[in-house]
């Protein structure tokens, strides 16, 4: 059983929703965003999504492309995204970490050796926004046979008839984006939400966890309440990009994660 599938488990036998966290690798510099993600667990993060700074984030909005090129231009690079991950798991073996990003460093590391790097330095899964379920047999089969979920995004477009080609080969959980557009260009609903985890949900067991939009403690409970767990992400990178200090960052987080948690 994979740590996500662990980290699941746990939450629903304690009736808990989950609370996901996403930052940019190496964001605003590889120490600070270091110190940052080995502290999110005690802040009350389920699951860590760690962003693979890239120079085209077409999925992002602007908190996050200014996220990624601050790294890149801090001399992030995949290989250094993976000794995070290294770094982390010297002391936290337990808390499952995404790789959230896109194709192109993936196939210039190539696949086989990514994947093998990816495995030894203690990654469980991966979201790449660019590769579509007709392309699985790039990433997405091999990533399964190496013990990698792949998690797949469902949108609010993604529709009944597109909906089993999503979920075919899909693992971990479900990430279901709550609007239509980049991510923090607006704020998720839930009533809006709710019926379309429903719709998904009668599609699959996997966990269904709801992101884009969500920047407030009350916002990640009134989402998580109508789903398996919130995700956040452009509100904690703006915390960063202001320059407030890796407790103060942490501080907004938990506050977040309490949110999920009470729903």
């Amino acid at each position: 059983m994979t740590r996500i599938a662990r980290t699941f488990e746990a939450l629903k036998a304690q009736n808990k929703k989950a609370f996901v966290s996403y930052i940019m690798a190496g964001d605003p510099d590889f120490e600070t965003a270091l110190e940052i993600m080995k502290g999110l667990p005690d802040a009350g993060v389920d699951v860590i999504e760690l962003g693979l700074p890239f120079t085209d984030p077409m999925a992002d909005g602007p908190t996050i492309q200014l996220a990624g090129q601050r790294a890149l231009e801090g001399g992030m690079t995949l290989e250094r995204t993976l000794e995070t991950v290294r770094v982390f798991r010297e002391d936290n073996d337990k808390t499952p970490i995404v790789l959230m990003g896109y194709y192109n460093p993936i196939y210039n590391c190539g696949v086989d050796q990514f994947l093998t790097k990816a495995k030894e330095a203690g990654v469980d899964g991966l979201i790449v926004v660019d590769l579509p379920p007709e392309e699985d047999s790039e990433l997405c089969i091999p990533a399964l046979a190496a013990d990698i979920d792949f998690i797949r995004l469902a949108t609010p477009t993604t529709d009944d008839e597109r909906l089993p080609r999503v979920l075919q080969n899909t693992s971990g959980f479900v990430y279901y984006v709550s609007i239509t557009g980049i991510t923090g260009a607006a704020e998720a609903q839930a009533k809006d939400v709710a019926p379309e985890v429903a719709r998904i949900k009668a599609a699959t067991d996997l966990p269904i966890i709801v992101g884009f939009g969500i920047n407030t403690a009350e916002k990640s409970k009134a989402i998580a309440e109508v789903a398996d767990g919130a995700v956040v992400g452009s509100a904690i990178v703006s915390k960063i990009a202001a320059g407030d200090a890796p407790a103060d960052v942490l501080t907004f987080v938990k506050n977040l994660a309490d949110g999920a948690h009470q729903a």
